[in-house]
């Protein structure tokens, strides 16, 4: 059985699935919404050099993919053994070699690496336009305001997938997303920009 397979099995037996989507979404937004502001923040604010502001940045993506790592694992380590525990008395067998005792050990892990990795990889995606500028690749608009626009994008397509999952029409989803970006965006460039 490959791992993916296996995952999978695991996340069924548990009925897992909406919990690790959920987490993504939350974190994913957590991500965009947190480099948005961070760089929104360096827009408004004194000019700074680009390699400063990439350190900020990622410095702000690993506390926040550590922080949905450990969160998750402890408090899905804890709802899952909870859960191994009362099916136990359930059944009136203890399980922790059967297929749910393995994935009272494993979903936790795979929940809180979805909850972390989610936010992190969001992040890198939208300090991309700074990396290519820094190592010298023109872009066609100011690295800074291209990052807001792969914020924007993503925050948008994480709206599109909530709106697939939860039968609303793509588009709307992904609008009232976009626009929860867009007066964070608009906040922070009025009340520290002024």
């Amino acid at each position: 059985m490959s791992l993916l397979t296996q995952a999978n099995f695991l996340l069924d037996i548990t009925r897992t699935r909406g919990i690790v989507r959920r987490y993504f979404v939350v974190n994913g937004f957590d991500g965009a919404l947190t480099m948005l502001g961070l760089i929104m923040g360096f827009i408004v604010s004194a000019p700074t050099d680009l390699s400063m502001v990439v350190g900020v940045c990622l410095g702000a993506a690993i506390a926040l993919s550590m922080s949905g790592i450990s969160s998750a694992y402890i408090s899905e380590s804890a709802e899952r053994k909870y859960a191994l525990g009362e099916l136990e008395k359930a059944m009136i067998s203890d399980l922790h070699n059967s297929a749910h005792g393995v994935a009272s050990r494993w979903v936790p892990l795979l929940i809180a690496l979805v909850n972390g990795l989610a936010p992190l990889v969001i992040s890198l995606l939208i300090l991309s336009p700074l990396w290519l500028s820094i190592t010298g690749i023109n872009l066609p608009v100011p690295p800074l305001y291209a990052a807001i626009l792969v914020a924007l994008l993503l925050t948008f397509l994480l709206g599109v997938f909530l709106g697939r999952i939860s039968g609303v029409t793509w588009l709307r989803s992904g609008i009232q997303s976009l626009l929860v970006a867009v007066i964070t965006a608009s906040l922070i460039y009025f009340f520290v920009g002024n």
